[in-house]
């Protein structure tokens, strides 16, 4: 399974609900096994710098990769693009992360 992360920032904060309703489509994408968008809740000691979080995962390489090739994806990216201000993505292979046990 891969998980996959994206951090946003939002260039003027007046603008974070915007940005999570424009990224709130990606939901609709069917290939994700679980896909949420939320407000980070910045509740950090060390930094709360990042306003949106986008999280997914996916069975594999392949379902990520039709995910990102959706037009709702495209649609996403048009709207939260203008708004924000970083953008950091992730993405792992949940059988090659390192666990505590």
């Amino acid at each position: 399974m891969i998980r996959h992360i994206v951090l946003f920032s939002a260039k003027d904060k007046a603008d974070i609900d915007r940005i999570v309703d424009g990224l709130s489509c990606l939901t609709r994408i069917p290939h994700a096994r679980r896909l949420e968008v939320a407000r980070n809740q910045k509740t950090d000691q060390l930094g709360n710098d990042i306003d949106v979080v986008v999280y997914g995962e996916f069975d594999n390489q392949a379902e990520l990769a039709a995910y990102k090739a959706h037009a709702l994806y495209e649609e996403a990216i048009r709207l939260a693009r203008p708004l924000r201000e970083l953008r950091f993505a992730a993405d792992f292979d949940v059988m090659t992360a390192v666990r505590r046990t």
